[in-house]
């Protein structure tokens, strides 16, 4: 991977980032921020490759081996657990709400394949349980990173959950108590590691490169749920290869490997690097004033807890993260029993959405810069036009499934839509942990995160009690139409009372922190 040199850094003026920008919403204030970013350059540090360039490239690798980690369990779980076999009966007898099965498909092989007798309450419960303990790391995952430092929480975070996805195989067979235990600590060890992340991201790098390199470590999810899906799911189908257990030494072996070049090369800060260049120090202490610093500012609570605003982005977590756990958990189980695809077709068409948001991510970032940039645009406007995009177009998709019958095709057309259009949310409510409050974003990320990260256990858990021994396209419906109705309510209030000013309490020499 090559990194393109930063030889063009703007001098002073606003972080111009393609996601999470942070302009001022004033007219005339974004022209003079516009009109300071093409002054002539102040430091620039001209290195291909520098001390912070390590780091972009290993956290974005860091974070596609934590979604292997994660995301692995979704498509195991198909062959780990025994089917439903009134699902094949009804298909086989042309049961109108349930798919005809493909031909040469084998109903009885299909039933005996898993190895543990878990229904689909069970499954929900065990996919859910790793969002237990993610949830409740989130905000003091991220405040420990500004004491200790980003790099330990997120290298230590990635080693023990690789050390526990090496267990994971005699876990559940000893029994669903203890599996179920090891994805809740999973959870808890990872729950942190984006929040410190953006406490290193925030150290390293100056406003005008930010776009850049966030962009670069935040694919790195997408890439992850990529790679796992379909490798999993060959893997899994693969008896030569030691079937589902394969995928969790895989990814456990390569989550130890990323961490020894982990703890080897990236360091908490410049001035602490042993081995950066003179060159990129200076370059990097020439914008403190601008990034984060070594102290640790004390949090408003008081404010924070009572801010409207600061509840309508947990609204908003909420509504996004409901929709996105439903499919990322679920999608792999609907495709195997009510589409009846094959292991190896599942893994790869559970990966196709991924792709496509990926892309689209990538775009809509271009995108959202030029239309702030130019000024065409104001910052709560892009914000409320990204939610609409990000929520409403998602929503009908959903509803479009209910609409799909049997017809795989159309399906993944519209779980791919659902998937990729769900994007623009990072420069919508995603924002606004900055636009609100640049002094405290990491924080409030970790508060708001922490309500959504719950939605990770109530989407697996409610699709689990819908479709228990009900693997029809009417339960599926109702999913769907869940999902789609929460996208709406959240998006709709949202839109409506949402600000992008900064709030009062963000300075604390005016307000202190109460």
């Amino acid at each position: 991977m090559v990194f393109p040199s930063d030889t063009e850094v703007p001098r002073g003026g606003a972080p111009q980032q393609a996601l999470c920008l942070s302009l001022p919403a004033d007219p005339k204030a974004l022209e003079e921020t516009v009109r300071q970013d093409k002054a002539p350059l102040a430091g620039s540090s001209t290195e291909c490759w520098g001390a912070r360039h390590t780091l972009a490239f290993l956290g974005s690798l860091g974070f596609t081996v934590m979604y292997t980690i994660r995301i692995s369990l979704s498509v195991a779980i198909v062959a780990m657990a025994t089917t439903t076999p009134s699902n094949s009966s009804n298909a086989t007898n042309g049961s109108a709400d349930v798919c005809p099965l493909p031909d040469g498909y084998d109903p009885q092989e299909t039933d005996q394949k898993g190895e543990f007798d878990w229904d689909t309450k069970v499954q929900g419960a065990i996919l859910g349980s790793f969002y237990y303990g993610y949830a409740i790391s989130h905000m003091p995952g991220g405040r420990a990173a500004e004491y200790i430092g980003g790099k330990l929480l997120v290298g230590l975070g990635l080693l023990l959950a690789s050390i526990f996805t090496l267990l994971t195989p005699i876990c559940a067979e000893i029994s669903t108590g203890m599996f179920i235990a090891l994805r809740v600590a999973e959870g808890l060890v990872l729950g942190g590691c984006f929040p410190a992340m953006n406490t290193l991201l925030a150290t390293w790098f100056p406003p005008a490169e930010r776009s850049k390199y966030t962009t670069l470590v935040m694919t790195g999810p997408n890439v992850g749920t990529v790679i796992a899906m379909p490798v999993t799911g060959w893997l899994s189908s693969s008896e030569e290869l030691g079937g589902w257990r394969s995928a969790f030494y895989v990814f456990g072996s390569l989550g130890l490997l990323w961490s020894i070049a982990w703890f080897m090369l990236v360091h908490d800060r410049p001035e602490r690097h042993p081995r950066i260049s003179d060159a990129e120090l200076q370059y990097l202490l020439s914008y403190k004033e601008v990034m984060k610093e070594a102290e640790v500012v004390p949090l408003p609570w008081c404010d924070i807890l009572t801010s409207p605003y600061v509840w309508l982005v947990t609204l908003a977590s909420i509504g996004d993260t409901l929709g996105f756990y439903t499919i990322i958990t679920e999608l792999p189980t609907y495709l195997a029993n009510i589409q009846h695809f094959d292991m190896n077709s599942t893994g790869v068409l559970s990966a196709l959405p991924y792709a496509v948001a990926w892309v689209f991510s990538l775009f809509w970032g271009f995108l959202v810069e030029k239309l702030a940039s130019s000024g065409i645009m104001t910052i709560l406007q892009i914000r409320n036009m990204s939610m609409a995009i990000a929520y409403y177009l998602p929503s009908l998709c959903l509803v479009g499934m209910c609409f799909v019958n049997c017809n795989g095709v159309l399906a993944m057309v519209l779980l791919c839509l659902a998937v990729g259009l769900a994007t623009p949310n990072m420069a919508g409510y995603l924002c606004a942990h900055q636009d609100l409050a640049p002094n405290f974003a990491g924080s409030l990320m970790g508060f708001t995160n922490t309500f959504g990260s719950l939605m990770g256990v109530v989407a697996p858990a409610l699709t689990g009690a819908i479709t228990y021994n009900n693997q029809t396209l009417a339960a599926w419906r109702e999913v769907f139409l869940i999902s789609a109705g929460t996208y709406v309510v959240t998006c709709t209030i949202y839109i409506a009372l949402m600000t992008a000013d900064v709030q009062p309490w963000n300075d604390r020499k005016k307000t202190g922190a109460r």
